[in-house]
């Protein structure tokens, strides 16, 4: 993988070095109505605009519409330039049973058939990264075959590496599993539950992902206060950033700048994901990772006024 310019980590033991900053996929979907339309040529050129600006990590599921045949159309071409993350246990061919949240299938037969078709979809020979999309439990991954169905697939080269994208009362378990390359975690300055999660990953070897570090502009006065997978509402999550007096420690950032920057600080995050549908917004994402983390003694302070405001890091997810 070539080197980009921009800050990389290596995502766990994988030996594969990601930028910092990763594009979610999910913004070019057309899967929900309340979605923004992003027409076929406008994808193409955002996604292109991505690569240019030097990130190598791309994240999109089955679930995001239209998401992975717009990579593959478009990207399929610079295939070398990017670490390909996708997902399964979607709803591909989902027989009776093996449900563990609705519309979501964890046997071998929607695991298999995922696979098929997410390298149909992109145009690819090989997937870098598979994550089982829904936040399964280990019991019903062992129970209908999807982790043997999965793990089958990396050896054949198909795929190169396995995750999970879960969180809550699911995460800790999978972790302790030890055969995962890389979870894909939910995260924020006002998402905290998941802080020392994160470290347990990264301490047994496997690759750590953010989704909503940037907290999908929760902290921006002119957009929804919400959170993915694990909800906050506006409310709270206001009540919370004024509690905490963060406004005080902006120094003339913007609050989602800040937002990113603290995702950015936690010692083993390995890449941040950030979707968005407009080209300014990623360059200035871009830009507030090249600042990088924040000072040491800001971030310890931000930490010290979320545990006083009432959102402290959760000690034990089990």
């Amino acid at each position: 993988m070539v080197d980009t310019g921009l800050p990389t980590r290596e995502l766990g033991q994988t030996g594969m070095p990601v930028t910092r900053l990763g594009y979610g996929a999910v913004e070019i979907r057309w899967a929900r109505p309340e979605a923004r339309r992003v027409t076929d040529t406008f994808a193409g050129e955002l996604l292109n605009a991505v690569l240019d600006a030097g990130i190598n990590f791309i994240d999109t599921s089955p679930d995001y519409g239209n998401s992975e045949e717009m990579i593959g159309r478009w990207l399929a071409g610079r295939r070398s330039e990017y670490f390909l993350a996708t997902k399964a246990g979607c709803p591909v061919t989902v027989p009776a049973g093996g449900n563990d949240r609705a519309g979501h299938a964890y046997t071998a037969e929607n695991i298999n058939a995922a696979v098929e078709q997410s390298l149909r979809r992109m145009r690819t020979d090989y997937l870098d990264l598979v994550q089982f999309h829904g936040a399964p439990s280990k019991a019903n991954l062992a129970e209908h075959g999807g982790l043997d169905a999965l793990r089958a697939l990396k050896t054949s080269g198909k795929v190169r590496f396995i995750g999970a994208s879960a969180f809550g009362a699911n995460l800790r378990p999978l972790v302790d599993l030890g055969v995962f390359d890389a979870f894909q975690i939910p995260y924020s300055l006002l998402q905290r539950a998941h802080e020392t999660d994160i470290s347990q990953a990264r301490r047994g070897g496997a690759g750590t992902v953010i989704r909503g570090g940037a907290a999908r502009g929760i902290t921006s006065e002119e957009k929804q206060w919400s959170v993915t997978s694990l909800p906050v509402s506006e409310e709270a999550s206001r009540s919370t950033w004024e509690r905490a007096r963060l406004d005080e420690l902006l120094d003339g950032a913007t609050r989602m700048a800040f937002t990113l920057r603290y995702t950015l600080s936690h010692p083993d995050m390995d890449t941040a994901i950030v979707g968005t549908s407009q080209i300014a917004h990623l360059h200035d994402n871009i830009a507030v990772l090249r600042q990088g983390p924040l000072p040491a003694d800001v971030y310890a302070e931000a930490k010290r006024r979320l545990d006083a405001a009432g959102n402290p890091a959760a000690d034990d997810q089990g």
